[in-house]
């Protein structure tokens, strides 16, 4: 079993890690931004990205890919991120136009949203895979970025956090499909649902035509 000294050893080694793409930019001085997305898999509710800038001390210990933390540790990340960071944005695209236009295309406008919303100047950016994204800044796109890459990691937690809380919210008015547990996603029992209750505003009709008539 590790002691206390190796376990903070260790995080402080995954963090220096974790942050090998940031570093260049904070030692020369330079602002730099990570952005992810959640939502695009779901067969209800929005697409939301977040845009984060993060200084480079204190680093925020535990910050990770949100899929890899639990729900509890996401909040305490999402306050600490939210404590601790220069600027943040987000961006929210809805169903109605996830269905106009792709989900594709709706998580492109929900970057562009994100980055707006960081209302501060910023000429550098991770994203998590998407590129040519049309804003003002030099996009630097990293496969599983939010695995690999410190700012796009905290991104990936806040945006999260943020439609987690929304669809737990939304199943106080839909509950017969189960937000609070699977969040949109085509679980079973949402499934099941969706057949025996029809849709709800909330459900993307281009992702559920295989369920319903």
């Amino acid at each position: 079993m590790k002691t206390i000294e190796e376990r903070q050893e260790a995080e402080r080694a995954r963090l220096r890690e974790l942050t090998k793409y940031e570093r260049p930019f904070w030692e020369s001085g330079r602002i730099v931004a990570g952005m992810d997305e959640v939502g695009r898999g779901p067969l209800a509710g929005p697409v939301v990205t977040a845009c984060v800038i993060l200084p480079s001390v204190p680093l925020i210990e535990g910050i990770n890919d949100s899929k890899k933390l639990t729900e509890l540790k996401r909040e305490k990340l999402y306050d600490a991120i939210c404590d601790k960071a220069i600027a943040i944005g987000f961006g929210w695209i809805w169903q109605q136009k996830i269905d106009e236009i792709n989900i594709l295309e709706a998580t492109k406008l929900a970057f562009i949203d994100a980055y707006k919303g960081l209302e501060l100047e910023c000429e550098d950016v991770f994203v998590d895979a998407v590129k040519n994204l049309a804003i003002p800044a030099k996009q630097y796109p990293l496969i599983h970025g939010d695995a690999i890459c410190y700012s796009i990691a905290a991104a990936s937690i806040l945006a999260k956090v943020e439609r987690d809380r929304f669809m737990v919210e939304a199943a106080e008015r839909f509950p017969q499909y189960g937000f609070e547990k699977n969040k949109g996603y085509g679980t079973k029992q949402h499934i099941e649902a969706l057949r025996k209750y029809g849709p709800c505003e909330l459900h993307r009709r281009s992702f559920i035509r295989k369920f319903v008539d």
